[in-house]
């Protein structure tokens, strides 16, 4: 099996150092074990996205001396194989439209049970207003957001009612880095955990007719990624994408999930931090080499 790694930035500002260290290090790996780099432009969010920030990616990765395959995989257009799958889903009676905006999200989730986290890795765990209320059957709606009714999800994956084997086989993702507090190796969880930290997602966002859990999950397997190479603020939505694969009988990748890179005050880059951008310190007359050694490679 070919080891390939990807990097998927968003054309929606400057590419930083944070952006930099992901991408080398994705690239570093995949040239040790003799595998292939991959590009892919997440471009989903049209109403963010701009053709001069993807045209300075390209550069800006160009600069670093990376290389790629051509064409290079773009979401946007990749947008029937998402409806494809969401129709599936919808047809399984796994999705559900959902009505609620950020402040009604908010309002209905100011009192957690007990020892239930507030926030997920999508922000506001949603509390589930539209879970019984809304229609099911029918024809699928395409003007409103839909949510993953994820208990019963996590049923309809096979992770959690199998044999034992088939549990620890397939209830497990494989951590090459290391997680925000250190996890690594086989990383565990269950349906209940699941429910608890991170709740009904949206799988299809209005004006987007996708969303980041699905369309990076059925990107990677397009494009047959074998190891993920991400920072650590996406390690809790691993298990979004593991329950997914699981769903749409795709493989699970091993993932390596990695520091993030800070300012001087220990706050994760952010791409309005043009002080941190690529494009700067190419203008500024740094070295690929000077680079590699800011970002601790």
């Amino acid at each position: 099996m070919t080891f390939i790694t990807r990097f998927a930035p968003s054309p929606t500002g400057p590419l930083h150092l944070g952006h930099a260290y992901s991408a080398l290090l994705a690239s570093d790996l995949a040239a040790a074990a003799g595998g292939q780099f991959l590009l892919r432009i997440e471009d989903i969010d049209r109403s963010r996205c701009r053709t001069h920030w993807e045209d300075q990616i390209y550069d800006d990765l160009s600069w670093l001396g990376l290389r790629w395959p051509v064409p290079v995989m773009r979401q946007s257009e990749r947008l029937p194989a998402y409806e494809d799958v969401l129709r599936e889903l919808w047809s399984r009676g796994l999705l559900y439209p959902c009505t609620c905006n950020r402040r009604d999200i908010a309002a209905a989730a100011g009192a957690p049970q007990e020892g239930v986290p507030l926030h997920g890795p999508d922000g506001l765990i949603y509390p589930g207003t539209c879970r019984h209320r809304s229609q099911r059957s029918g024809p699928m709606p395409t003007d409103t957001p839909l949510r993953l009714d994820i208990a019963k999800a996590a049923g309809a994956s096979g992770l959690f009612n199998a044999t034992p084997e088939v549990i620890h086989k397939n209830s497990v993702f494989i951590e090459f880095g290391t997680g925000p507090n250190g996890e690594t190796g086989q990383i565990a969880f269950n349906a209940q955990e699941l429910t608890d930290t991170i709740g009904d997602v949206v799988l299809s966002r209005r004006d987007m007719g996708t969303s980041y859990h699905l369309s990076v999950v059925l990107d990677d397997a397009a494009q047959g990624v074998t190891h993920v190479v991400r920072g650590q603020d996406l390690f809790e939505a691993t298990r979004i994408h593991v329950l997914l694969q699981a769903l749409l009988g795709l493989p699970t990748p091993v993932y390596h999930h990695h520091m993030l890179i800070r300012d001087d005050a220990g706050k994760r880059l952010a791409k309005r931090d043009d002080a941190r951008a690529i494009a700067k310190y190419r203008t500024e007359g740094a070295t690929t080499e000077q680079i590699r050694a800011t970002v601790g490679l």
